[in-house]
């Protein structure tokens, strides 16, 4: 795979697709703990008609680097890859971190974003009373289990516990400095006062029984967007997984379907 060196970084990235095919690239950007193959359904619908590019952001999957301390930090890096491939507009989409990633984008380079795509993400980090109890123990537990109760909690009831063991090991092999610089990031993140600036359409998906960043959470932040859908689908925070189907379709339909 691809490298680029960033600011002591490697970034492991795929870039699939015809340059001249429908519409600008879209730029699928993981979440925390996660890595770019989160994306594989949305990637294999997208690549066969137009640009696709996605990425490891630093310190996970194959990608080298210390954790980023801001969510800034990760936006500069995304905006880096795509400088190096020379990609001007695009149109971003952020599962969880990689959400708050696209909203930084969004409001730093307006002129770029075409459209927006926000999976299972908000604008500023409210805690629920037992996210607000995990994070005040999660210098006090061992490490794994700290990542392996965020992980579960991911998942809507009923999914298969064999595959979210899967990922719990996946985010496990995450080093840990990168984890919690990470964490720290997300729990520092606030533009809730100004995503009223985002001008570009922006779709919101969210799984109904997400309680990582509730539902409630997401419908406050969409009042404030100017122009935005909202779709919520049967599932829990790790809605790529989880619904992959019915994620591409109502990517497909944001894309090209709708007016």
């Amino acid at each position: 795979m691809p490298q680029l060196e960033v600011d002591g970084a490697a970034l492991t990235y795929d870039d699939e697709g015809p340059r001249d095919g429908d519409g600008v690239p879209l730029v699928f950007i993981h979440g925390w703990t996660a890595d770019r193959h989160r994306w594989d359904h949305q990637v294999a619908h997208f690549a066969s008609k137009r640009r696709v590019i996605r990425l490891d952001l630093r310190g996970h999957g194959e990608s080298t680097g210390a954790g980023a301390r801001a969510v800034d930090e990760l936006a500069r890096d995304v905006i880096a890859l795509l400088d190096h491939l020379e990609v001007d507009r695009f149109v971003p989409v952020g599962h969880s971190m990689g959400g708050m990633i696209s909203q930084t984008l969004a409001l730093a380079h307006p002129e770029r974003v075409e459209r927006m795509v926000l999976v299972d993400s908000i604008s500023r980090m409210t805690y629920s009373r037992g996210r607000g109890l995990l994070m005040a123990v999660s210098t006090l537990v061992p490490f794994k289990l700290f990542v392996a109760a965020n992980i579960q909690r991911a998942f809507a009831p009923g999914y298969p516990r064999d595959e979210i063991r899967g990922y719990i090991k996946a985010s496990a092999a995450t080093p840990k400095e990168v984890v919690m610089t990470c964490y720290g990031a997300m729990r520092d993140f606030d533009v809730l006062d100004r995503v009223g600036e985002i001008t570009a359409p922006t779709l919101l998906v969210h799984g109904f029984h997400d309680i990582q960043l509730p539902v409630s959470q997401m419908l406050r932040m969409a009042k404030a967007y100017p122009d935005a859908v909202v779709r919520i689908v049967d599932a829990g925070h790790e809605l790529p997984v989880e619904k992959p189907a019915e994620l591409t379709s109502t990517l497909d339909w944001f894309l090209t379907g709708r007016a």
